[in-house]
């Protein structure tokens, strides 16, 4: 089961760059409807597998789903909408995220108990192909680098960099602690087992508040919004050290881990279209990476700390991580931003025909040659 998951965030981290940049111009519909009937493909053949090594490979193909996923679907999604709302936009995908663990997670282990785990294998298969005949039927077909979002809108590469490494080693201090939650509510705060569900419920029910309260300040002010979630996070999982042993006060704290983890997660991908210094694709790709890092890196720290020094060391950890990511971030933000390049005088561009009969205009054509 371990090298299930591990093997999962290792192909993710490896594959999300380069499938951003093979795909850079097949159009978002039929990119995203042929992902989903991948990823309903590679779950029907996890149910059906009769070895591990078939189980394991359908895993990996579901990986690369995921990573070409989360490579596109930022920017596919806020592409139609204006530059003034776009961070409203991301909220609202990212409640899709934020809701996986309230809806998701319990879903799952519900089905596994009762049918047995190919059954939400099955399941998933299922859901995949009904999102992959939404997916065409609703998003509009055209060529990338003709959609709004296609390039960031204060390009920065600088400040995208520091983006990437405070996303990396924030998210791993979240996931020191949150991988190992379980053991750190047992043996740490004395709840019992019949506790456990309620308690992870309240987490994934208060990273959706996050999401949403976050939306109201994605737009006026993206660097509070990625600010402020990491400060709450660092006091809750600094609090979790101090106050772990309280039942009373870990269910607050920990419901303040995941309002953070979730509204840190959607504000990262709304700075990403601002700062993305070319083609937010390959932006979202770079992001993607750095999650998946952090997620690898937090979940071996707290494998390597969990049979010595135990569970209560996990918040000291993650919250000391998240200081430093807390950081790197104000640390740039008081650092003047790149100068713009000057503007070029514009000429009327010609519509010529784009992709699947879309039109898009000869500027645009030769915007998506460079990446």
């Amino acid at each position: 089961m371990g090298l299930l998951v591990s093997g999962y965030a290792v192909v993710v981290v490896l594959a999300s760059v380069p499938l951003a940049r093979l795909t850079y111009r097949v159009p978002r519909r039929r990119l995203l409807g042929v992902t989903m009937v991948l990823f309903a493909a590679a779950n029907a053949v996890a149910a059906l597998a009769s070895t591990y090594a078939v189980l394991a490979g359908a895993r990996l193909v579901t990986a690369l789903t995921q990573a070409l996923f989360w490579s596109v679907a930022s920017a596919t999604v806020t592409g139609p909408f204006p530059v003034a709302v776009r961070g409203r936009v991301v909220a609202l995908f990212s409640t899709g995220a934020a809701l996986a663990p309230v809806l998701g997670v319990p879903l799952g282990t519900w089905l596994g108990q009762q049918a047995g785990w190919r059954a939400a294998f099955a399941v998933l298969a299922g859901v995949g192909l009904a999102t992959a005949a939404a997916v065409v039927a609703l998003i509009p077909s055209y060529p990338p680098a003709a959609g709004g979002a296609a390039r960031g809108t204060a390009p920065d590469a600088r400040r995208f960099a520091m983006l990437l490494v405070a996303t990396a080693v924030g998210v791993a201090g979240f996931l020191t602690l949150q991988t190992y939650v379980t053991p750190f509510l047992l043996d740490v705060s004395g709840f019992t087992d019949a506790a456990l569900a309620p308690l992870l419920f309240v987490c994934g029910a208060a990273g959706v508040a996050g999401t949403i309260a976050v939306a109201r300040t994605l737009d006026p002010r993206p660097i509070a919004s990625l600010l402020a979630p990491l400060g709450i996070g660092t006091a809750a999982l600094l609090g979790l050290y101090a106050l772990g042993a309280l039942e009373s006060a870990t269910a607050i704290l920990l419901a303040g881990v995941g309002l953070a983890y979730a509204a840190f997660a959607t504000a990262v991908q709304s700075r990403m279209l601002q700062l993305a210094p070319g083609s937010t694709d390959l932006a979202s790709a770079g992001v993607s990476t750095a999650f998946n890092v952090g997620i690898s890196a937090g979940s071996l720290l707290g494998g390597v700390l969990l049979p010595g020094p135990g569970p209560r060391l996990l918040g000291l950890i993650g919250g000391l991580l998240t200081l430093v990511a807390l950081a790197v971030l104000a640390v740039d933000a008081r650092r003047p931003a790149a100068r713009p390049a000057p503007d070029l005088p514009k000429s009327p561009a010609p519509a010529v025909a784009g992709r699947d009969g879309d039109e898009t205009t000869v500027a645009a054509r030769l915007t998506s040659r460079d990446g």
